[in-house]
């Protein structure tokens, strides 16, 4: 930036962006200060390297900006988990089922892990049942992303948005 370019020449860009050739650097200095600006480096590696004329504390701010505004834009998606069991009744399972919405509207995606203890284990058809109609609760917004995953205790399986 400014006095710490050492190169001799560079290519030099306006404020607008407006290319005005390869100069001698200290030109190129004479002009950024006739404008009360800044010369800063944007490409060193180029031949010749590129200078632009800026006031590099705005640019600073933009940056900033944009990068704040890209953490905003580039929020992740978290898994959110609903465990139920295989005897739950439909009124509470229409509840998961409107959370479960509300979660993937926002962008989240939904697991659904059916429980089976004792001798609910011997029947994972049931189970099965509580999580076809978990998707048919769910098919307006959301499908399946993938086969259900079984093992001795529990059966899930994760919703994405459509």
């Amino acid at each position: 930036m400014n006095d710490k370019i050492r190169e001799k020449q560079v290519r030099l860009l306006a404020e607008s962006g407006e290319n005005l050739g390869v100069v001698p650097t200290e030109e190129a200095l004479t002009k950024a200060r006739k404008a009360e600006l800044d010369l800063v480096l944007i490409a060193p590696q180029s031949n010749p390297p590129v200078a632009r004329i800026m006031d590099f504390t705005k640019f600073l701010y933009m940056e900033r900006k944009k990068k704040s505004q890209n953490k905003v834009k580039a929020k992740k998606s978290e898994l959110k988990e609903f465990r139920i069991g295989p005897t739950i009744g439909q009124g509470d399972l229409d509840t998961r089922v409107e959370r479960a919405i509300e979660f993937i509207k926002n962008g989240d995606r939904v697991k659904v892990t059916v429980q089976m203890q004792g001798r609910e284990k011997k029947y994972p058809e049931v189970a099965m049942d509580k999580l076809k109609l978990m998707e048919k609760g769910l098919e307006e917004v959301a499908k399946q992303d993938g086969e259900p995953k079984t093992t001795p205790g529990w059966i899930s399986t994760v919703f994405v948005h459509k």
